[in-house]
């Protein structure tokens, strides 16, 4: 069916008048922040204390934007007898925001959750040498990152947090067993300690009854003296 002519023209007034007949809103920014999506992808944050230097992230980068520096170190023995081992230290990890392209793939490929995506948005600068930040100023935008949305009704638990309650429900068991085991202890040693006060309160008894019986049968010297053996 061929379209009315001058159709189009009239779609095109209807939308414009709609338009017109709304209020206009005016963002007050920056008096007032805007109210960002919470999978906003403003800046990377880094959480350095899960950050094991593998250099997944810097290689995986399609920019190289990630710069990342560290050295060995060695540590001691756990236990006497053991071997040293040795782990690296992280000194140095930078991004260079002028050249990233906030595609995250540094952040789905890091294995440890070093990595974190922020709505922060206002890292403006006049010089573009200053956009490179350093580990510090990533610190910072971490405690900017929102929780992870809630899971949708009947989803799987999810496998870091079921193993983080296998392992607490173990170590509350263990903790109930120690107790338990203390209990134990405390009350067999006040059994023995009921059982040894009787048995001196008892030997103590026997000893006094002893000594009444003694005395007892001595005699009394006020009374006269019976017939000895002999006497006729």
């Amino acid at each position: 069916m061929a379209p009315v002519p001058g159709s189009g023209l009239a779609k095109g007034l209807a939308v414009t008048l709609r338009t017109m007949t709304k209020k206009t809103v005016t963002a007050q920014y920056p008096d007032v922040q805007p109210e960002l999506p919470p999978r906003s992808r403003g800046v990377i944050g880094l959480f350095e204390e899960n950050c094991t230097v593998c250099m997944l992230c810097a290689r995986e980068c399609p920019d190289w934007c990630i710069y990342i520096d560290s050295h060995k170190e060695t540590v001691p023995a756990a236990a006497p007898g053991g071997r040293e081992r040795s782990r690296n230290v992280l000194d140095r990890f930078a991004i260079d925001f002028s050249l990233c392209m906030y595609c995250g793939i540094c952040i789905e490929v890091c294995p440890f959750d070093a990595l974190f995506w922020s709505p922060e948005f206002e890292y403006a600068e006049t010089d573009i040498h200053e956009l490179t930040h350093e580990r510090d100023k990533l610190r910072e935008w971490m405690w900017t990152v929102p929780a992870p949305p809630a899971l949708d009704a009947g989803a799987e638990e999810p496998k870091e947090l079921a193993a983080a309650r296998k392992t607490a429900d173990k170590l509350a068991a263990e903790a109930e067993k120690l107790a338990a085991q203390a209990a134990e202890a405390a009350q067999a040693e006040k059994l023995a300690t009921e059982a040894t006060e009787a048995t001196e309160a008892t030997e103590a008894t026997g000893t006094t009854g002893a000594t009444g019986t003694t005395r007892a049968t001595a005699p009394d010297p006020s009374e006269p003296a019976g017939p000895q053996d002999g006497d006729a």
